[in-house]
């Protein structure tokens, strides 16, 4: 199936009340993975490639291993940068052939983040491929601390940049290995009332199954991003498969093992943002 931009998976989900898995890889075990459980699940999949993934494999080396998955597979497949934090990196995502832009500006103030989003939006609009921004940091489990997204300035953030998707900061934090948090759905409802841009929230991982679930099908939030809840699954069948036989070296025999118990909990994560 031809790749996917973002647009042409959210606006779907939009209309039709539920949410699309952004699903954070770190290499080509988990990415192959992820695109079997959406094939399983008959169901759109976001790759996204993170800051960590990218010091690990190249943007051009990326780019064609994501379309490679998503010209085999049977279901839409949108090659996603995730948290790129300048022109420069975006560019090159684009010329890598990714499908869509995640420029994070939300360190930055609102006004900066306006400008510097704009510029992203455009390279990818003239190209035709999407962009996210992000308005409101979302901060890191026992690190940087959030500052929650303000409803009116999303409103603007969304109407002057033209972002396909606007990540925001609802109380959800990155790499949290529990689900005992939850989003602020009073800011949610206050975010959704003044702009009809498809949702996102980073740090999925995080927030309850059934919160989730439910704000699938309620709200706008048509992605959640998942990381860590599927990297501490692979990490564990791993784990699993190198201490089974402890005279066993060969990585591609070990790895192989890790395939079905990712692709068992990546089908659950889908499902249950199917509405």
């Amino acid at each position: 199936m031809p790749i996917a931009t973002l647009s042409e998976v959210l606006q779907p989900a939009l209309k039709g009340s539920y949410a699309v898995g952004g699903l954070v890889t770190l290499g080509w075990e988990d990415m192959r993975a992820f695109v079997a459980a959406a094939e399983a699940e008959n169901c759109s999949v976001i790759l996204q490639a993170g800051p960590g993934c990218r010091e690990h494999t190249p943007l051009p080396v990326l780019g064609k291993m994501f379309r490679y998955l998503a010209d085999n597979a049977s279901v839409p497949v949108v090659a996603h940068l995730d948290h790129g934090y300048t022109y420069d990196e975006c560019a090159l995502a684009l010329d890598s052939g990714f499908t869509s832009l995640m420029y994070d500006g939300s360190r930055k103030s609102l006004k900066e983040n306006i400008e510097e989003t704009k510029r992203i939006v455009k390279i990818a609009h003239e190209s035709n491929i999407s962009c996210e921004g992000e308005i409101g940091f979302v901060g890191y489990s026992n690190g940087e601390n959030s500052a929650g997204t303000d409803p009116a300035e999303a409103e603007i953030f969304a109407n002057e940049t033209g972002v396909d998707a606007m990540a925001i900061s609802v109380g959800n934090v990155h790499l949290q290995e529990n689900k005992e948090g939850g989003l602020d759905e009073d800011r949610i409802s206050k975010i959704q009332m003044l702009t009809s841009v498809p949702l996102v929230i980073h740090g999925g991982s995080g927030v309850p199954t059934e919160q989730r679930k439910r704000l699938a099908r309620e709200t706008n939030i048509c992605k959640f991003n998942i990381g860590t809840e599927l990297r501490m699954a692979f990490g564990q069948a791993m784990r699993n498969a190198v201490n089974k036989d402890v005279k066993r070296f060969d990585r591609v025999s070990i790895l192989k093992e890790t395939h079905d118990p990712t692709v068992a909990v990546v089908r659950r994560v889908l499902s249950n943002l199917k509405g």
